[in-house]
């Protein structure tokens, strides 16, 4: 039984790690993959705030910085967050950092960790890979939000959340354009090939490491289900 967890960076490393969490969670999938020998993980880290204070530095300095070298910065924040998490699992986590989820990836340990892989999409499109290498029919998107909003709550009052959406609508909530830098719950590239690989996501408050467990085992939940 395998689930794809695509790790918001914002939630690994807000500032700095935040250890409180990364300690709390890693007790928790521990005690998830020891309830079934069946089970496993695959994590797939994310840049966050310090991805995001990396491209912002480059264009405060350099305003016409292109979205290739924007996009390079943040995929080695992926790396850091990716190994420090990967060095915290690793008594379950027997394999390397996955950066290419395209290549022959070794998969002998109970969760896989990877990160950013190239320019052009965030790392939620490299768990839709991993997803579908593997065989995998949930991903859930653990960010620092509970729910998808109809728009960004902090600029509209009226915006309201979401429970269920199709992947038609949440695509024209998203668009199709990857903007290196940009926060939207789930990266337009990977929404188009979630989309036409038929998976279901949850977008989830991270930082509800109980919640994160109930969705994983099928019992009811806080988030937006897509697809």
């Amino acid at each position: 039984m395998l689930s794809v967890l695509s790790l918001g960076g914002s939630i690994i490393a807000p500032h700095q790690p935040d250890t409180a969490f990364l300690k709390a969670f890693r007790d928790a999938v521990i005690n998830y993959l020891n309830e079934d020998k069946e089970r496993k993980l695959i994590l797939v880290c994310g840049g966050g705030a310090p991805a995001r204070a990396y491209q912002g530095a480059l264009r405060e300095v350099l305003p016409n910085s292109d979205s290739y070298t924007q996009d390079m910065l943040g995929i080695k924040a992926t790396h850091l967050n990716g190994s420090l998490v990967k060095a915290i699992f690793s008594d379950v986590c027997l394999d390397d950092l996955v950066t290419d989820p395209t290549q022959d990836i070794q998969f002998t340990g109970r969760v896989l960790v990877a990160a950013g892989w190239k320019p052009g999409f965030s790392t939620d499109t490299d768990a839709v890979y991993l997803a579908k290498k593997f065989g995998g029919k949930l991903i859930i998107n653990l960010s620092n939000i509970a729910k998808v909003y109809t728009d960004d709550p902090k600029k509209d009052p009226n915006a309201k959340p979401i429970d269920d959406i199709s992947w038609d609508d949440f695509i024209k909530m998203v668009g199709t354009e990857w903007i290196p830098g940009k926060n939207t719950p789930f990266d337009p590239i990977a929404s188009g090939l979630a989309r036409e690989a038929g998976l279901k996501v949850v977008c989830a408050d991270g930082r509800n490491i109980e919640n994160t467990m109930n969705i994983l085992k099928g019992l009811e939940y806080t988030g937006t289900t897509i697809g």
